[in-house]
């Protein structure tokens, strides 16, 4: 096994659980830098990782040997996202450090397990109810969200129930298996904030981000939000408890604190992702450091990059729903000189599914949301 103490310095080799589009933003960087990237996953061949230059490793992530051979070819191994089963980071540990650590993996891939965490250290989340059977919904202050214990992201695996007997039909009809339910929250906004932890305990923050939402799935977020709709003092306290959370996991690497901010002024947490984010997608153009260059850093033992954004930005996401009148417009995109256009090489469109993101960049975070808007409209192939 490598020397957790040392920083991996460019020419190694970093290995990533996954190969989705997060890691084909971390491979670009990683190359960027000098490093090779090598990921592991069921569909690793012709993943957007391994077009953009990954060594695909295709594997299945409960198969022990394979993952444990594919930690002993890298000096360090990340994921990508979640849903990543925890039992492949344990095979990995033995041969390569894993950061973050998977213990991180198995509390925040799991509902009930994230929440009881956050709660029992202290930390503002939603009032919440394990739900194991039917009549665990009895007594619980409606209306409210039932979701599935584990592996739901993007609003999978989650419906609103207005009274009991809505929550026990809708549990039955996730086939019995364990979930959480949830108070709804009477919140003005969403918002998040991205955060970095090195294994030396250095602690660094991107600004408060405001995430607007459609379908459960993140539409279009604004960086930083404006203090008329979080005042600083809020902002600061966003970022406090993000610096908690990470200490309290001992994360090494990026996570991404999601929050509700209510309408009486208060932050509760809704949901943890350890590793770079949606929300975060800004950071590639606006900032000297982007997430991905900011993973890893934190991963190598390297020193954190800068985090102040250079301008105001704003992220949209390009979901397959754009392809269904035919191809999009991308001249009426690439012609707009603020706007940058990310594609993440997936072949196949699908509604929902995220294809790629634009970024805008203007002086004020209203001009960039509304450029980003724009840009978003005119790739629409009638339009």
């Amino acid at each position: 096994m490598n020397d957790s103490r040392s920083p991996l310095l460019p020419g190694a080799t970093i290995g990533v659980l996954g190969s989705g589009q997060l890691g084909r933003m971390l491979t670009q960087a990683a190359v960027r830098m000098g490093y090779r990237v090598r990921t592991y996953a069921p569909d690793a061949v012709g993943s957007p990782a391994a077009l953009a230059g990954a060594e695909p490793v295709a594997g299945e992530y409960g198969d022990s040997d394979a993952v444990a051979a594919f930690a002993r070819s890298v000096a360090v191994v990340t994921f990508e996202f979640e849903n990543v089963a925890a039992e492949a980071t344990g095979a990995a540990e033995s041969f390569a450090p894993v950061r973050p650590h998977g213990s991180v993996l198995h509390t925040t891939q799991h509902r009930l397990r994230e929440k009881t965490f956050l709660r029992q250290h202290g930390f503002p989340v939603t009032p919440f109810r394990e739900v194991r059977n039917g009549a665990d919904v009895d007594g619980f202050s409606y209306p409210a969200i039932l979701k599935t214990a584990g592996f739901g992201y993007d609003g999978k695996g989650q419906r609103r129930v207005n009274d009991a007997s809505e929550a026990r039909a809708a549990f039955e009809g996730m086939n019995g298996v364990p979930c959480v339910l949830e108070a709804l929250v009477d919140f003005s906004v969403e918002v998040s904030v991205v955060a970095a932890r090195g294994s030396d305990g250095a602690f660094v923050a991107y600004p408060v981000v405001r995430n607007d939402h459609s379908h459960h799935i993140l539409d279009v977020t604004v960086a930083p939000v404006a203090e008329s709709e979080v005042p600083a003092a809020l902002q600061r306290e966003a970022e406090t408890i993000a610096r908690g959370v990470l200490e309290a996991l001992d994360v090494v690497g990026v996570l991404c604190v999601e929050y509700f901010v209510t309408t009486g002024g208060e932050l509760l947490i809704n949901e943890l992702a350890p590793r770079p984010h949606n929300s975060g997608h800004w950071t590639i153009e606006a900032c000297a450091c982007s997430q991905f260059e900011q993973q890893l850093r934190a991963v190598c033992g390297l020193p954190l990059g800068a985090v102040r954004p250079r301008r105001a930005a704003a992220m949209a996401n390009l979901l397959g729903d754009l392809w269904e009148d035919g191809e999009p417009n991308w001249s009426a995109v690439l012609e707009m000189p603020e706007v940058h256009l990310h594609l993440y090489g997936k072949a196949t469109a699908r509604p929902g599914r995220k294809m790629g993101h634009l970024t805008a960049l203007a002086e004020t975070t209203e001009a960039a949301a509304a450029m980003v808007r724009t840009a978003r409209l005119r790739l629409r192939p009638t339009l």
